[in-house]
């Protein structure tokens, strides 16, 4: 699969039908994955597998990840500017 399909099918995945994740997930595609090594895309892939409801704790900070991979990206896509 060519990169410019893969990234029509992560836009996708992103659209979430909350805003907030939708936009976080978004400025991530926009802004990183382009140069983004391989394991860190395969992080955010493992990501986007998560619930819905758990995203958006984890990125709210209402609660912590439990996987230090994950948490980690996390972090780094709060931590992009708007």
């Amino acid at each position: 699969m060519d990169e410019q399909t893969l990234l029509k099918k992560l836009r996708w995945r992103c659209r979430r039908g909350m805003r907030e994740l939708d936009q976080l997930f978004e400025r991530y595609l926009d802004r990183e994955w382009a140069t983004a090594p391989t394991d860190e895309r395969e992080v955010f892939l493992r990501l986007l597998d998560c619930e819905d409801d758990k995203l958006w704790r984890w990125f709210m900070g209402y609660e912590d990840c439990p996987d230090a991979q994950l948490s980690m990206l996390i972090a780094r896509i709060r931590a992009l500017p708007a």
